[in-house]
């Protein structure tokens, strides 16, 4: 649902009230996405695993709980990789959809290859 012309204003208000009062935190978030923000934390979480993995080679011998707890940090590192990518996909994917045409891309896609008329 579309902005009124005065929730637009107040917004317009309160964006320029932001920029001018912190200009470098406004940079910053206007230059960070999805895709960089999600790309870091698939590297952490890469990093974790690998860490973890070790971490559990070395000490499953000597100790089962220290195994253990190594096994947990693969497991949760695991858990926030698979997060962050689902959300890197769905980025893409509403990416996809947005540039094929306002939201409807795979429909209208769908019903080109069925050989129906899209903008129906």
């Amino acid at each position: 649902m579309p902005l009124n012309e005065e929730e637009q204003r107040i917004l317009q208000e309160i964006e320029k009230t932001f920029y001018e009062n912190d200009p470098a935190f406004a940079d910053r978030v206007r230059s960070e996405t999805v895709y960089k923000h999600a790309g870091r934390n698939l590297k952490w979480a890469a990093l974790a695993f690998i860490l973890g993995l070790a971490f559990t080679v070395l000490t499953f011998t000597t100790s089962v709980v220290l195994g253990g707890v190594g096994f947990l940090v693969m497991l949760g590192s695991s858990v926030v990789f698979e997060k962050n990518l689902r959300r890197v996909g769905r980025a893409s994917l509403h990416d996809l959809s947005e540039k094929q045409g306002k939201g409807q891309g795979f429909k209208s896609m769908g019903k080109r290859l069925r050989g129906e008329d899209p903008k129906a």
